[in-house]
């Protein structure tokens, strides 16, 4: 049984950095894409990240490219987050997502998934 856990999130000052971690157990790490996504008290889960297999292509929800990272380390099991410069619209649950084959931006086609990590930003 595949289990995603994710870690890392807590309360941070705007303008702040977290790093969230992401760590896959009971399936094959390297076949999946791994991604990153949000969701805000009243407001539905949203993209924020994605990475292929090999690290060689990501993509970003516009609200992130240039503050956020994602990045993975296939030795460890585990993604990673990288998120620079918090403001209060990036505050939410993140959930780590998993799907075998190919990049995508779509919440529906991923096949496993995390509980999530609380990420609160004050102001």
């Amino acid at each position: 049984q595949v289990q995603l856990v994710e870690s890392g999130g807590r309360l941070v000052q705007a303008g702040g950095s977290l790093r969230l971690s992401c760590l896959v157990s009971g399936g094959m790490f390297n076949n999946y894409v791994m991604a990153w996504f949000r969701q805000a008290p009243g407001k539905e889960r949203e993209f924020v990240a994605t990475i292929t297999q090999n690290s060689d292509r990501t993509r970003y929800a516009v609200a992130v490219k240039d503050r956020f990272i994602i990045s993975r380390g296939n030795a460890r099991n585990t993604a990673y987050l990288q998120m620079n410069h918090l403001n209060a619209q990036d505050a939410g649950v993140y959930y780590c997502a998993a799907r075998p084959y190919a990049l995508t931006i779509q919440s529906t086609s991923y096949t496993f998934w995390g509980r999530g990590t609380q990420v609160t930003v004050s102001t």
